[in-house]
């Protein structure tokens, strides 16, 4: 069977493990715990040198990247998943890779960096976010936001259309992140509010509550960090990133 290495405190792994759930695609989870430092160690490096999750294992095939790894399980499972996932048609399946390809630099990259410096900045560094870096952040993050609500979402309901594909499964677990550290990007925006109930509907009330189910309770990380001997290593790296 194949194996998923997975932390579900990360967005890439949700989005993984959501879609394989969804579309009933059989497999082991592998749990690897970010927070214990589990990424370093000697058994995982030999699965990935890339010491990142997720990692699929199908057979004797390792597979990196999360964006890699679900059109990886949509091509191959292409029988039993359904078309709008991941559309044949070239103009269709374009603007998933559209979303896909923009969501990196943005709604990623500014999620994840509030969610860094809301919930993780005060443990690792020991002092309070400077609050002109964490207003930036932010606005960022609602730039993102307003760029796709304006220009990817629109009128429709979902992403490409009227159903559910690949984008917008990647697109709600970014978003989930920052809504963890409990700030409410959804407040004062009804369409995406009313997308988020249907991606949530589409794939499941319970499956998706089950995947965040981790990461909404994201206030116990900090205790695991504390405890954890690569503190002090996390240091330079929060240094770096947040300069």
């Amino acid at each position: 069977m194949m194996e998923l290495y997975l932390d579900l405190h990360s967005q890439p792994c949700r989005s993984v493990f959501l879609f394989a759930k969804a579309v009933g695609i059989p497999f082991e989870f592998k749990l690897l715990e970010l927070v214990e430092g589990q990424q370093y160690s000697e058994e995982f490096g030999k699965v990935s040198l890339m010491r990142k999750v997720p990692v699929m294992k199908d057979g004797s095939f390792i597979l990196t990247e999360s964006i890699a790894i679900l059109k990886y399980l949509v091509q191959k499972h292409s029988s039993s998943v359904a078309d709008h996932w991941y559309p044949a048609d070239l103009q269709r399946r374009a603007r998933v890779n559209e979303y896909l390809s923009w969501q990196h630099m943005n709604l990623r990259s500014h999620g994840s960096k509030v969610f860094l410096l809301r919930a993780m900045f005060p443990v690792i560094m020991g002092y309070e976010v400077p609050k002109e870096k964490m207003d930036a952040a932010v606005e960022d993050l609602n730039q993102s936001l307003k760029m796709l609500e304006d220009y990817f979402l629109q009128n429709k309901p979902f992403i490409i259309g009227d159903k559910i594909s690949l984008a917008d499964l990647v697109a709600v677990v970014e978003i989930m992140q920052p809504v963890a550290t409990g700030l409410d990007v959804f407040l004062g925006r009804p369409k995406l509010i009313s997308w988020r109930e249907r991606v949530k509907k589409a794939l499941g009330e319970k499956l998706f509550d089950e995947s965040h189910e981790v990461i909404m309770k994201v206030s116990s990380v900090p205790e695991k960090v504390q405890s954890n001997s690569q503190l002090e290593m996390l240091k330079p790296k929060f240094q770096k990133l947040f300069r």
